[in-house]
């Protein structure tokens, strides 16, 4: 474990300790809770385990460099916006598979954009997005999420 992912533990326990000094009855039923949450997210860990295996198992770096590498350009940056913006997932799994992808050779751009549409769009949810929020309001908020992802990635691009 690295030293980063130390302190954040370390934070983690600490404030858990406090949580559990000040409440006991409502800590004990929040880690309960929070067992059940993980417990629940387990497939779709699984899901996507085995979804990063067969990435990297079945495509080669060199495909993933060609498609959002670099030399891809702003084409592969989109392409993976796109894949990013259908798929419905947790962005907490997100985060693993985003990391081989990065490894497979995709830009910082590509992934940036990835994670960022991932977590600002809901195509699939859109739905009951525009029943809560009205058609409008809703194609509104994800088309200038759709733009400031890519905002958001490119400046990512720049910076990393």
């Amino acid at each position: 474990m690295n030293f980063t992912a130390l302190i954040i533990n370390g934070i983690a326990i600490v404030c858990l300790l406090i949580a559990f000094v000040k409440d006991k009855e409502k800590t004990i039923k929040s880690v309960k809770l929070a067992g059940k949450s993980f417990i629940n997210m387990l497939p779709m860990v699984f899901i996507i385990i085995i979804f990063i295996g067969l990435l990297l198992g079945f495509v080669p770096p060199e495909q993933i460099s060609r498609f959002v590498g670099q030399q891809s350009g702003v084409a592969g940056v989109f392409i993976i916006g796109i894949v990013g913006a259908l798929l419905y997932i947790p962005a907490l799994l997100s985060f693993p598979l985003a990391a081989s992808i990065l490894e497979g050779g995709a830009s910082i751009t590509a992934v940036a954009a990835f994670i960022t549409t991932l977590t600002m769009i809901g195509i699939i949810t859109l739905p009951l997005e525009i029943k809560i929020l009205g058609k409008k309001m809703a194609l509104l908020r994800n088309g200038l999420s759709f733009v400031f992802a890519f905002v958001i990635a490119f400046l990512m691009g720049m910076i990393l």
